[in-house]
C-alpha cells in the first residue's frame, strides 16, 4: 500500500514539473513570436529556448510561492491560472527587453 502512495505523490511531481514545462515553454515561445514590434534580425532557436526556459521558470516560481504562501495547493486550477499568467508577464517582459537590447 505504501508503495503505490508513494507511485502517487512520485507520478503527481513528475506530471507536474512537465505540465509546467510545457505552459512556460509556450508562453515563452508565444510572447517571443507574437510581441510587437519590428524585428531586425531573423530569430534565432538560442532565442526559443532562452524565453521557452524563462517562461518556465516564472510558472515553476509561481506556483511555488502560491502553496508556499497559502494562496491555493497543487492542483488547483488557481495554481494553473497563476502559472499561465505570471509565465505569459515575465515573458513578454523579457521579449521586450530582448527586442529593445537588439
Amino acid at each position: 500500500m505504501v508503495i503505490i502512495d508513494l507511485m502517487a505523490v512520485t507520478m503527481g511531481v513528475v506530471m507536474g514539473f512537465l505540465a509546467f514545462l510545457v505552459i512556460g515553454g509556450l508562453t515563452g515561445v508565444f510572447a517571443l513570436l507574437f510581441y510587437p514590434g519590428q524585428r531586425r534580425i531573423k530569430l534565432k532557436s538560442k532565442k526559443f529556448l532562452i524565453t521557452a526556459l524563462v517562461g518556465f521558470l516564472a510558472a515553476l516560481a509561481s506556483s511555488y510561492i502560491g502553496q508556499f504562501s497559502g494562496l491555493f495547493q497543487s492542483g488547483q486550477m488557481l495554481e494553473w491560472l497563476s502559472a499561465i499568467v505570471v509565465s505569459s508577464l515575465v515573458c513578454c517582459l523579457y521579449a521586450a527587453v530582448s527586442r529593445k537590447a537588439i
